[in-house]
């Protein structure tokens, strides 16, 4: 998908990948938007599988929040080459109104109230001050990340993960009462 985008993928392109042939995907699958919401849905569940399943082992609020963002800049990185399809795919389907653009966006808008409610649970157990702006931290958040995909895989820096982590570590420590609840 990375490589080729929504639009790159087809029928054709799976049935060679998978070794079946085009009529045998076609049954399957039964249209290119098929494939593609189909995709969309997979890459959600490896994402909530390596990113919000191993966080909802922390403790509820900051060190849920920290495991959150550490495996999404994890999966981040190991995605360099592919890209992320929460990301790639907004970019692509920004403009193009239909059924794959309304999937990624439920897909997207689920991880982003995700975040948001962790954000909340934070403030909620002491652990961010009362006045946080949930919205205002993901947004953050995510301009971080967007960061890390843009000049890892178009500018082939290999620094933007340290500048990521160090910037995600001080927009909590700037969100923090003066004497934080024991974790």
């Amino acid at each position: 998908m990375g490589r080729d985008g929504f639009e790159g993928l087809s029928i054709g392109l799976i049935a060679e990948r998978v070794q079946m042939s085009k009529s045998g995907v076609y049954a399957h699958f039964e249209s290119k938007e098929n494939i593609q919401i189909e995709v969309i849905s997979e890459y959600h569940k490896r994402f909530r599988s390596f990113v919000f399943e191993p966080a909802l082992k922390q403790p509820r609020g900051l060190p849920r929040l920290k495991k959150m963002l550490d495996r999404w800049i994890e999966l981040t990185i190991s995605e360099v080459n592919t890209g992320c399809i929460y990301i790639s795919g907004a970019f692509e389907l920004d403009d193009k109104p239909g059924p794959v653009r309304v999937a990624l966006t439920q897909t997207v808008t689920t991880w982003r109230n995700t975040l948001i409610k962790t954000i909340e649970m934070a403030k909620a157990e002491g652990h961010l001050k009362p006045q946080a702006d949930p919205k205002e931290m993901l947004f953050s958040f995510y301009s971080l990340i967007l960061g890390i995909q843009h000049d890892s895989r178009f500018l082939k820096s290999s620094d933007s993960y340290e500048f990521a982590k160090k910037h995600i570590k001080r927009i909590i420590k700037d969100n923090q009462p003066k004497t934080v609840k024991k974790l």
